[in-house]
């Protein structure tokens, strides 16, 4: 039997075996959902870095690379964009490769690193992440990015809903799965509506950006499945 796991926050990753799964990393408002965008949209490769200084490292080297920096959820000056999943479209990131920083969708990529493999998860891209899972017999834990390594809902949310799609292909499922899976029983009627709740989703609406959060929450627009390769996120 496989072990179908969640990770309710990054400041949780120590307590289970990283190596001995495959990783979901999730982070909905929005990191994880413009890198699904953004590599469906013919991005050549997303490099996801912990802190602001290592992308700015990157415009010294030379590279025609696009950088983008999000703290706090906004756009760090100097840099090309933050992450926005409309900054993702096909005119500005096709072909290119982007270095990207994040206050929690890239910290817990990095303490991810050490898994069998490490993909993206978002709404955007949910059953065609589902239906990749379902094929490998591995143990699998969701890691939620939380905001600032606390809990957040609309990451554990999203976990339900792979769990939804997962947990008659005979996996064991954790406490917090069978957690989430029951918050997405609440929500999934209108997620949307649900969401709107969310603290970040409060943050998110201060800085005008409200259709980004509607953005985001869009079920299966994409089919791209962003896997980390060294250290690049390419299409699976």
């Amino acid at each position: 039997m496989k072990n179908l796991d969640v990770c309710l926050t990054p400041a949780l990753i120590p307590l289970y075996n990283v190596p001995d799964y495959i990783v979901v990393v999730i982070d909905i408002f929005r990191a994880t959902s413009s890198i699904c965008y953004g590599i469906e949209n013919g991005a050549e490769a997303i490099i996801p870095v912990s802190e602001v200084e290592e992308c700015a490292a990157y415009r010294e080297k030379g590279l025609d690379y696009l950088l983008a920096a999000e703290r706090n959820g906004e756009v760090v000056e100097g840099f090309d964009f933050g992450n926005s999943p409309f900054s993702y479209t096909p005119d500005k990131v096709a072909g290119k490769t982007v270095v990207l920083t994040t206050t929690n969708g890239t910290h817990a990529l990095h303490l991810s690193r050490s898994a069998k493999r490490v993909v993206i998860g978002s709404f955007l891209n949910l059953t065609s992440l589902c239906n990749w899972l379902k094929t490998q017999n591995e143990n699998i834990l969701l890691v939620c990015a939380g905001w600032k390594n606390n809990f957040n809902l609309e990451d554990t949310l999203f976990a339900g809903a792979v769990i939804e799609q997962l947990k008659d292909s005979g996996f064991i499922l954790d406490d917090p799965s069978i957690a989430a899976n029951d918050l997405f029983q609440l929500g999934k009627a209108d997620i949307a509506q649900y969401l709107s709740k969310t603290s970040h989703g409060e943050r998110l609406k201060k800085l005008g950006i409200e259709k980004d959060i509607a953005f985001c929450l869009q079920v299966d627009i994409t089919t791209a499945i962003p896997v980390l390769d060294g250290e690049k996120l390419l299409k699976l």
